[in-house]
């Protein structure tokens, strides 16, 4: 066990009714407003992971709040069996922004990549092969670990859902070399977070683009993590100026409320007819609510923004002097600081929150980084700072 973490039963609260599958940080939070977060001592917190990419426009905000509000006041919940204008106008906004035809809507991200996984095999009429990559992960359910190339996952679970193959992640032979006569789709994440923040080499996913329309198999992106403007584009293979099959998004959809979605195209949407697939809390009228102010405020001139933010971040990450750090590296407002495999960055992580600065991890040894899209440059410049003194510190305690 990392130092500063708790697991489940060593915590003092509900130590014999919580689950013991997370190891958490002993700090419970009480209050969030913006960027900050508050413990219950009333310590601040500067919040440099946003729930995982999710609270990307802070805590509180007021548009969002506002929206939600009112429709706690109207309706919670009805069916998905009865029209529902709030998922129609999020559906309108999202095949705007991403050139796409068709939404599902889940509550989920790993709901909505098991959407995409359905979606493909119907479209494939007896096709069901999916290349995935080693590093990927694609959530927790039984088609979700079974399309993530990570061991890890798979242990205690195995055997799992047949139909998944893995290559290396940036490399487009591999990719050719896996593809069968079953093969329906090749799915990836463009920057892979959970993996430890690997970002596609340039031109890696137009060239898996064009090699699955080649091919006549499906691309599905993950954007589960990368969407809803984390790395300056609104998706992240908009980078690329390609346009994939089907695209799954959750975490920054509605700011922190639970909604995921699966895009897809027409030829693929159509398929779908009643009784194929559903969702019980899919689409809620609350989330919904949450995730069309979202999409409002992810204008041009913010995602320029989130661009800006992104280099000086990284920049400023750069000019920090420590044995420590092999490589910082990053898109956007996702960004990975990994380090020499004699530090893990769970310790580094725990060290950071002790002086009121919380980010993530990504694998064994990089930390994450996923600010909310209203921090400053005075905010970047804080961290920065903390990170050297952390760093510092550490130095010299191994001396």
């Amino acid at each position: 066990m990392e130092p500063g973490l708790k697991t489940a039963a060593q915590n003092t609260k509900n130590s014999k009714k919580l689950l013991n599958n997370y190891s958490r940080y002993p700090v419970e939070f009480k209050f969030g407003n913006g960027k900050f977060l508050f413990d219950s001592n009333g310590k601040k917190y500067y919040d440099f992971l946003s729930g995982i990419a999710v609270t990307s426009f802070g805590h509180n905000h007021p548009d969002i709040k506002l929206a939600v509000q009112k429709q706690f006041d109207s309706l919670w919940h009805t069916s998905n069996l009865f029209e529902s204008n709030g998922q129609e106008e999020l559906a309108e906004k999202l095949a705007g922004k991403s050139g796409l035809d068709n939404v599902f809507f889940s509550n989920s991200g790993a709901e909505a990549n098991e959407a995409a996984i359905k979606f493909a095999r119907m479209w494939g009429k007896g096709r069901f092969h999916i290349v995935s990559a080693f590093g990927s992960f694609h959530g927790r359910t039984f088609g979700g670990i079974s399309a993530s190339g990570q061991e890890k996952l798979w242990k205690g679970f195995k055997p799992l859902l047949p139909g998944f193959s893995y290559v290396e992640f940036g490399v487009i032979d591999e990719i050719e070399k896996a593809i069968t006569e079953n093969t329906v789709a090749v799915m990836l994440e463009t920057i892979q977070g959970e993996g430890g923040v690997k970002i596609s080499p340039k031109g890696y996913i137009k060239n898996v683009r064009e090699l699955c329309s080649n091919k006549n198999i499906l691309l599905i992106i993950d954007e589960i993590q990368t969407g809803f403007g984390r790395t300056g584009k609104f998706f992240s293979y908009q980078h690329e100026e390609i346009l994939p099959d089907i695209v799954t998004a959750a975490k920054g959809i509605a700011n922190g409320l639970p909604l995921g979605a699966t895009l897809c195209t027409k030829e693929i949407g159509d398929l779908m007819v009643p009784g194929t697939h559903g969702s019980t809390f899919g689409g809620n009228p609350v989330a919904v609510a949450a995730g069309n102010v979202v999409a409002d405020l992810l204008t041009e001139e913010m995602l320029s923004g989130i661009s800006e933010l992104g280099q000086i971040f990284l920049a400023e990450l750069n000019e920090i002097k420590s044995p420590f750090i092999k490589e910082v590296r990053g898109k956007g407002l996702m960004i990975g600081i990994e380090l020499e495999k004699s530090i893990s960055a769970k310790t580094m992580a725990s060290k950071l929150l002790e002086k009121g600065i919380i980010c993530g991890t990504g694998g064994q040894n990089v930390l994450r980084i996923l600010p909310p899209f209203i921090i400053t440059k005075e905010d970047i410049l804080i961290f920065a700072e903390t990170l050297q003194k952390v760093l510092d510190e550490v130095s010299q305690g191994n001396k």
